[in-house]
């Protein structure tokens, strides 16, 4: 009886728990609070701190691979016996044990499956007008990925890879899909720590945003009132993804994948003719495509590959990235200030990291503090969607130079 009592106890997750395994069952409770009670980014929080809490369940197995296992044949006949002499064997591999469940889901991001469709999902919710109606707006979008290339030469400069530094670097885009399908091109053993650190920062743009912004702007230029945008044609929405596609992907055939999607979903959106396809890009999909990708991204986060210390640099390059991206379009947006008829608000140059839309409505929060009948949230969509081109432009530029 004693003896069935151990043997039971030492089959449960209990006997074989690790600090490490609590650690990050910690962290996963801590995304759980801020998704929760704090209200960041729940829909991606949730599923990505469930995902680490399953994955760091001793015994669980969610995330095994299937084991293969090798059969050789017993040795019966005299012409069996000469060929074992011989190093040969009659030898069958049979796959006994599958997978866990999440090791399956898994794939559709090491495949660079979900991205694409999250993107398709994106199009499909996203207004190209604030962009459309001021172009200088994608400079800005532009300016804001300057933090995926100063965080690439400072992840050089510490000794990771080109492809490991591209794939940390695309953090400051503040795309979670973007930075899951470069680092599944270029450096998929870092999934993990790159996925759960670039969700993080876009739930995190709150945070993060107003102190940058602040520190980089005078009060009189946040409250600087902007111009209201002009009435975008139907026929200019319909136009534009159809032109961005061909452009883009005749320069950087790298991304043409999640451009393609991104567009594909717009034009369902502003086709007036696919009602249907873009409901279902916007709800359905998205929804459960962001469950599945949030899970299995969560997952890979186990102890043994995460608590690191080459994980603690990329948690910290990631937030200079970030910190960078934003920095940079509002210094932009300065300069673009000083020659523009038009004044500028340097606020929503913040706006161009691809967090969409919570980045736009950051600006548009910091700019009220300052002058509550200021009003930048459509000024703030245009470098904010630009940001979303621009980030999977220099996912396309990292791919054509490094893989």
């Amino acid at each position: 009886m004693i003896q069935v009592i151990l043997e039971f106890l030492n089959s449960t997750g209990i006997a074989h728990i690790s600090l490490g395994q609590i650690g990050m069952i910690t962290v996963a409770c801590i995304l759980f609070y801020l998704a929760i009670a704090k209200g960041f980014e729940p829909l991606l929080l949730v599923p990505i701190a469930f995902g680490m809490l399953l994955a760091n369940l001793p015994l669980a197995g969610i995330m095994g691979s299937p084991e293969t296992l090798l059969y050789i044949d017993p040795i019966e006949t005299m012409e069996q016996a000469q060929k074992a002499q011989e190093g040969i064997f009659s030898a069958h591999m049979k796959t006994n044990l599958p997978g866990g469940l999440i090791y399956y889901l898994s794939m559709g991001n090491k495949l660079g499956i979900f991205p694409p469709l999250i993107f398709l999902g994106v199009g499909a919710m996203t207004d190209f007008a604030p962009l459309i109606a001021n172009p200088k707006s994608l400079l800005l979008g532009a300016a804001a990925q300057f933090g995926i290339f100063f965080t690439f030469f400072g992840a050089i400069a510490l000794g990771f890879t080109a492809q490991e530094a591209a794939s940390i670097g695309i953090i400051g885009g503040a795309d979670g899909p973007t930075a899951i399908f470069l680092t599944t091109k270029l450096a998929p053993h870092l999934l993990g720590p790159i996925a759960v650190a670039a969700y993080s920062y876009m739930a995190l743009v709150p945070v993060i945003q107003p102190p940058i912004m602040k520190a980089l702007t005078t009060e009189d230029e946040r409250k600087i009132v902007m111009k209201q945008l002009r009435t975008v044609s139907k026929k200019e929405k319909i136009i534009f993804p159809i032109v961005v596609t061909i452009i883009v992907s005749l320069i950087l055939p790298p991304a043409a994948t999640l451009i393609g999607m991104l567009m594909l979903g717009n034009l369902f959106k502003e086709s007036g003719m696919t009602e249907r396809l873009s409901k279902t890009a916007t709800n359905e999909l998205i929804n459960i495509v962001t469950i599945l990708l949030g899970i299995s991204v969560g997952a890979t986060a186990n102890a043994e590959q995460f608590l690191t210390l080459q994980t603690i640099q990329i948690i910290v390059l990631g937030v200079v990235a970030f910190g960078v991206g934003s920095a940079s379009g509002v210094i932009l947006a300065k300069i673009l200030n000083k020659f523009s008829k038009d004044p500028i608000n340097p606020l929503i140059g913040s706006a161009g990291v691809s967090a969409v839309p919570m980045a736009a409505r950051v600006s548009n929060k910091v700019g009220q503090e300052s002058n509550p009948a200021n009003f930048l949230l459509m000024h703030a969509m245009g470098p904010n969607v630009a940001g979303v081109i621009g980030s999977a432009v220099a996912a396309g530029v990292m791919l054509s130079l490094f893989n």
